[in-house]
């Protein structure tokens, strides 16, 4: 818990100090590698979705960096990097993850993405208790959707979604889901 606190505060300190300089974006002054900051506040192990019933509770709180200005084409959208943190407000589980964002934007800003990568987490593996998922393994896969608008050149609102879970790879498998809003900020 305390890593994923610490990843949190240095990705804010990060965000905050890059957003601070870009009042006034000039692509000479802003850093090649990054794309857009994202915070954003989710419902932790949501009921009735793709992980079935919710044990876990509170709210996640969420820090993304997207990564490469340029990306990738692929299938008229366009491929990033993404790191991110999710830290949970009641000590559930937390998580670090990473992976590649697939988006598709259209010309009057509305935009869905998706990807896959990895997670790693600090819940529990395998447990009696009711109030806890079992995830089965420390490192899980990490689908993530997300569906929203861009307003003005900078900013966006979206509705988020994402699952970790082991895809069945560990005897214990009822994986997280998690829903909420999404706040970016484009470079």
């Amino acid at each position: 818990m305390k890593a994923a606190l610490s990843v949190l505060c240095a990705l804010l300190l990060l965000c905050a100090s890059t957003a601070a300089e870009a009042q006034e974006p000039r692509r000479d002054r802003l850093p090649a590698w990054l794309y857009e900051v994202r915070f954003a506040v989710l419902s932790h192990d949501v009921d009735d979705l793709w992980s079935g019933d919710r044990r876990e509770g509170g709210i996640d709180w969420n820090a993304e960096l997207v990564f490469g200005r340029e990306g990738w084409s692929l299938l008229r959208g366009t491929v990033r990097p993404q790191l991110g943190v999710s830290v949970n407000d009641q000590g559930d589980t937390s998580k670090a993850y990473a992976g590649l964002l697939w988006e598709f934007e259209a010309d009057w800003g509305g935009f869905f993405a998706t990807g896959i990568g990895a997670a790693i987490h600090n819940g529990e593996l395998d447990t009696n208790d009711p109030d806890r998922k079992e995830l089965g393994s420390r490192v899980l896969f990490r689908i993530p959707i997300e569906l929203g608008v861009r307003i003005g050149g900078h900013h966006r609102i979206s509705i988020a979604f994402d699952h970790v879970s082991n895809a069945n790879l560990a005897d214990e498998n009822e994986g997280l889901d998690t829903l909420g809003l999404r706040y970016g900020y484009r470079f």
